[in-house]
């Protein structure tokens, strides 16, 4: 990993991406082709998402849950805002002009209600809304440059002023259309393409903002001044012009002053912290950059908020300076709520970013275990990480427990200049602090006329340092404890600073009292030196008691050597048995490791020659040579005793281990299932599945034995721990032969008796199996051996019961037990695996839908092992069709491995969400008339498979497939690939739709033989399609098609065809000498003159353009 580079130390915010909302999109079917999200707004309990079929979605940020659809029957919703005061009211604007403003009830537990209607901007573009501050009032702007407002009735007023009708008033019309509005204070601000308008809506007056003029969208907005000593000062306006600039304006509409931009971002963009990818950071300066600023939103605290279809762009206005860019592409939209953004990318995809300083990043990373992304972060900006004010958000010891989190083989780099940046670590109250900065993180201060700053204490008369430092981390802790469990975090609302005094006095008091087990937690410092006497008293405690304990054993045992009688006889033999079973073990369990060392270098060095390795005969013989030696050494204790073939002197005891070892972990499965909330029956479940297994594994193996043994008992467990230590080098080469061992018995059946099987081998030794070689052995056969599948699910779901996330699974939260899989970044395919398997027994197609986040860990050869067939297809359709539209085919390619995928996904799309095979084929095996205009639920899908490119055999397979399942598109298709024009030309005739002849898509004759004989199919199936449609076989299922497919074909509706590719002439001509006899109508009469006149007047012209051009090249030669 190379070395990060240092951002500047004028950066100390980041834009970060923790949540993930495309499981979201896919539970609401907006990430597919035909539905998408148009636009968007956000409050703090709303996310409302329009879509492009007229619905909006009301989405609560509190766990991302559908509460609400609201349908609208006049076209998409192009706009849509929410009411600031009271989110029970939410204003939409449709494609066709109107605009609705909802009553949702959800107090009352009522249905929603439009409240207001106003077609006052009917076929205009509505491209802005706003709500007044105070009152039910909604503003519309259109792309005609009219402004106007509705008022808006409610229930909550009484019981008439529902009914009351507010007539829609025009506000003004500008210049041109209407860019952005905004409401502040009883005025409103419209910026147009050319100016900005402040209306007094009292008083009914109007004002420009400027006196320049410009062209092309630019946008504008009120600018609060409420903190600090701007308290109760008049907002000012903010409003965008060319080259990067933007007017500040008083809130009389008076500029009083230009910010330039354009030089201050040359600056490199800062990175986008996503758990996505890895932050890169480029120090290398831009050339500055002239940006029109189509909006302008007022952000958190004092920032303004711009943004291009490539980038995010965030002011601090007051001081002129740029807080930062970041890239973030294919932008359309963004919606604003304090600090967090919520942007609508061109694709529909959503993506929920947030403004947070540099160590507060961190912290949150942090606390979603988020170890690489928060190294990095804290290399990038070790400026803002080093300094003392941000040890109360990061104290040392988290920085300590994350270096110690980092892999030293994958992160070893990244781990060494996170060392260097805890080096340069300032403590909490460091001296190098600015005292200006230590006087600002209080919550009030005022400064005096002389420039001495009055700090307002937070706790009246006890502001010493320990106080204040004992309140701040209590503090910190109970935000922690607040957002512990993946809670979503809310910003606090600013109150008072007597009133805030007596919260923080409280949740100062509450915040002592909490003892969660919480990992790098910080204490306050009563309560860790309170912890430290408490755990130093409890170590010696138990150390006096261990000591005690064993000064009374060694005297029994010396009392028991001199007592006489029964008693004393059978003390000492018993303790002479046990010191010689420990001392006699131990030289045993060395020599058994160094004879399974020798046999496994043996093993080892032989299969180095390549003509061992390659020679499958050979290469077994070399591994059934060192079976015998494992199974004695590591097998489970009833094997191992057998395959020694020693004395059953430690039977007891191997019996004992065994059944100890099934018990523990019957135990630990129960437990998990009943914290689920479902007792016991998917552990039954599994438990009935594993014979059912061992019966398909004796079919496939003979030589197999291992699902139940002689009297009849399920099969035995798999192994995922070693039953003994091994050395980690002996491990790897153990690994290495255990997995190929494995893999030679999958695809070649063993000859000899006393080979173990794939099954037996893998649920035995588990634990020495290379998990991902493994994986990619089971993608292979899993068809054939499906107990091999099932076996190695069983093994990972055993490996990760210990596992974080299943906790959160098992409480049956989809979104959230997708967005811990992130978090925790468990992106090694089998462990993930795993867990996706416990979301999709517990969710079903939903779950399968998400799947496609994590490619590439997780291919479609993965899912399709797990999942049904419709559910596959599903997840498959929706991982291609999220690519786009020039890339799909070569996406849909790299999927298919191996290349007979392409033959199972082709005949799963044909069979499911299908037409009948009666209604495209007659009993007979004909294509139906007109049975290609039925609508296939995956024909997208079964559009790309055909067109990938193939081999000879597989492309007449798929034909075959396709001719059989009545998909005649895809047929036709396929029969001029494969040069089967006599076949296509057939099956046109038979569907009677002259569209199939002609391109792209269709199959269009190119020599007048081919004409000829399309002539005389039309002329032989025409009498057997009109019998067909005459007698309705196929009834009312047109409707599921298109309504018109084409006209028929016919050879007069032919002749007139080829009459336009080569001549009225030439086309009677082929049609003598086909034999048939025709005579054409009246309409097609017409058509052959006028085609020969064209004919003519196209011969004259191209004669008199050659004549012309001879002459000139005469008199240019003369």
């Amino acid at each position: 990993m190379p070395l990060i580079p240092v951002v500047p130390e004028n950066h100390s915010h980041v834009l970060a991406e923790f949540d993930c909302l495309d499981p979201l999109l896919s539970a609401l079917r907006l990430d597919s082709g035909r539905l998408k999200c148009t636009c968007l707004a956000v409050s703090r309990k709303w996310l409302a998402l329009g879509t492009s079929a007229g619905g909006l979605h009301l989405i609560q940020r509190e766990g991302w849950k559908q509460r609400l659809i609201l349908t609208h029957k006049e076209g998409s919703i192009t706009q849509v805002a929410c009411c600031p005061h009271d989110e029970d009211f939410i204003a939409v604007a449709t494609s066709q002009g109107l605009v609705v403003v909802w009553e949702l009830q959800l107090e009352r537990r009522g249905r929603p209600e439009r409240v207001s209607v106003s077609w006052e901007h009917r076929g205009q573009a509505i491209t802005a809304l706003c709500w007044d501050t105070g009152t039910l009032r909604v503003f519309v702007g259109d792309s005609g440059g009219k402004v106007s407002f509705l008022r808006a009735g409610s229930s909550k007023l009484g019981k008439g002023s529902a009914f009351v009708i507010f007539p829609v008033q025009t506000v003004t019309t500008v210049d041109s259309r209407v860019v952005q509005l905004g409401y502040q204070d009883g005025r409103l601000l419209v910026s147009s393409l050319s100016r900005c308008y402040l209306c007094d809506t009292e008083r009914e007056k109007f004002w420009r903002v400027g006196n320049k003029e410009r062209d092309g969208e630019y946008g504008a907005c009120f600018f609060p001044q409420n903190r600090g000593l701007l308290v109760g000062q008049p907002p000012l306006l903010y409003c965008a012009r060319p080259g990067s600039r933007i007017w500040e304006a008083s809130f009389n509409g008076e500029v009083l002053s230009t910010h330039q931009f354009k030089q201050l971002l040359a600056c490199p963009p800062l990175p986008l912290i996503t758990y996505r990818n890895e932050p890169h950071y480029n120090p290398v300066q831009k050339s500055p950059q002239s940006v029109a600023f189509p909006k302008l939103l007022y952000l958190g605290d004092q920032n303004l908020l711009t943004w291009t279809d490539s980038a995010v762009y965030i002011f601090t206005p007051q001081n002129g300076q740029v807080l930062l860019w970041t890239e973030v592409k294919d932008l359309v939209d963004i919606a604003v709520y304090r600090n967090e953004l919520f942007c609508l990318h061109g694709s529909g995809r959503l993506s929920h970013l947030s403004l947070l300083s540099a160590e507060r990043c961190v912290e949150r990373l942090l606390r979603r275990e988020s170890w690489p992304l928060a190294a990095v972060v804290c290399c990038m900006f070790q400026h803002t990480i080093t300094t003392g004010r941000a040890r109360k958000t990061i104290p040392i010891d988290r920085l300590e427990h994350l270096r110690s989190q980092l892999s030293s083989s994958t992160h070893l780099e990244l781990t060494g200049q996170l060392e260097e940046v805890i080096t340069k670590l300032e403590p909490l109250d460091s001296a190098s602090s600015s005292r200006r900065s230590s006087i600002s993180s209080h919550e009030s201060f005022n400064v005096l006329d002389c420039g001495i700053y009055r700090v307002i204490s937070r706790r009246g008369s006890q502001s010493d340092e320990e106080t204040s430092s004992l309140i701040n981390q209590s503090m910190s802790e109970e935000e922690r404890l607040k957002e512990f469990s993946f809670v979503q975090e809310e910003d606090q609302v600013d109150h008072d600073p007597q009133s805030s005094e007596r919260m923080e006095a409280e949740r100062s008091e509450q915040g002592l009292q909490f003892h969660l087990p919480l990992s790098f937690r910080p204490k306050p410092p009563r309560i860790a030196l309170q912890a430290v006497r408490d755990s130093v008293s409890s170590f010696v405690k138990k150390t006096t008691e261990k000591i005690n304990t064993l000064q009374m054993n060694s005297e029994l045992w010396q009392r028991s050597e001199f007592r006489e009688g029964g008693q004393a006889d059978t003390t000492a033999p018993y303790s002479e048995e046990m010191d010689n079973e420990v001392y006699d073990d131990m030289p045993n369990t060395e020599a058994n490791m160094q004879e399974l060392r020798s046999a496994t270098e043996r093993a080892i060095s032989q299969i180095q020659d390549p003509l061992v390795l390659l020679d499958p005969v050979c290469l077994g013989e070399t591994l059934l040579e060192w079976l015998p030696v494992l199974e004695r050494i590591l097998a489970p204790e009833e094997q191992g005793s057998a395959a020694a073939g020693d004395s059953n002197v430690d039977a007891p005891g191997e019996e004992r281990w065994e059944g100890d070892y099934l018990n523990s972990s019957s135990e630990q499965q129960e437990e998990s299932s009943c914290s689920s909330g479902e007792p016991t029956e998917s552990i039954t479940e599994e438990k009935k599945e594993s014979p059912e297994v061992g019966g398909t594994g004796d079919q496939c193996d003979p030589t197999e034995k291992e699902p139940e043994v002689s009297n009849g008992s399920p099969a035995e467990p798999v192994r995922v721990a070693s039953p003994k230590p091994v050395p980690s080098d002996l491990l790897d080469n153990l690994t290495q032969l255990a997995t190929l061992y494995t893999e030679l018995s999958c695809f070649r059946n063993q000859e000899n008796e006393q080979a173990l099987g794939c099954t037996t081998f893998l649920r035995r030794y588990f634990f020495l199996l290379d998990q991902e070689r493994v994986r990619r052995m089971c993608l292979l056969c899993y068809q054939e051996q499906p107990e091999v599948q099932s076996s190695f699910t069983e093994a990972m779901l055993d490996l990760t019961q210990s596992s974080k996330v299943l906790e959160v699974i098992q409480r049956g939260d989809l979104l959230r037990s997708l967005r811990s899989l992130r978090e925790l970044q468990v992106w090694s395919a089998p462990p993930l695996l795993a867990h996706l398997h416990r979301l999709y027994e517990k969710h079903g197609e939903a779950a399968v839908r998400s799947f496609s986040q994590f490619y590439p860990t997780i291919t479609p050869a993965d899912v399709m092992t797990m999942a049904q067939q419709s559910h596959f297809l599903a997840y498959l359709d929706n991982l291609v069709q999220s690519r786009t539209e020039e890339h799909r085919l070569s996406f849909l390619q790299s999927l298919l491995e191996p290349e007979s995928l392409r033959q199972d996904w082709l005949e799963l799309a044909l069979t499911h969400d299908a037409p009948q095979q009666c209604d495209t084929l007659t009993p007979d095996g004909q294509p139906r008339w007109h049975s290609h205009c039925f609508s296939w639920g995956y024909g997208r899908l079964l559009s790309l498979l055909i067109h990938l490119p193939a081999d000879l055999s597989s492309k007449q397979k798929m034909a075959e497939t396709c001719r059989s399942h009545g998909y005649w598109t895809g047929y036709l298709y396929l029969c001029c690939e494969l040069q089967r024009r006599t076949e296509a030309f057939t099956t046109v005739c038979q569907l009677d739709d002259i569209s199939l002849l002609e391109e792209p898509e269709g199959v269009e004759p190119q020599t007048l033989e081919e004409w000829k004989l399309l002539i005389q199919l039309s002329q032989r199936c025409s009498s057997v399609g009109d019998s067909e449609q005459v007698t309705g076989v196929n009834g009312s299922s047109w409707s599921n098609g298109s309504a018109d497919c084409g006209g028929k074909i016919s050879p007069e509706n032919l002749t007139l065809m080829l009459a336009r590719k080569a001549g009225p002439d030439r086309a009677m001509a082929v049609l003598e000498e086909c034999g048939v006899q025709l005579v054409l109508s009246p309409h097609s009469k017409l058509v052959c003159e006028l085609l020969r006149v064209a004919e003519k007047r196209q011969r004259a012209m191209i004669q008199t353009m050659l004549e012309r051009c001879d002459r000139f090249l005469w008199s240019q030669h003369a």
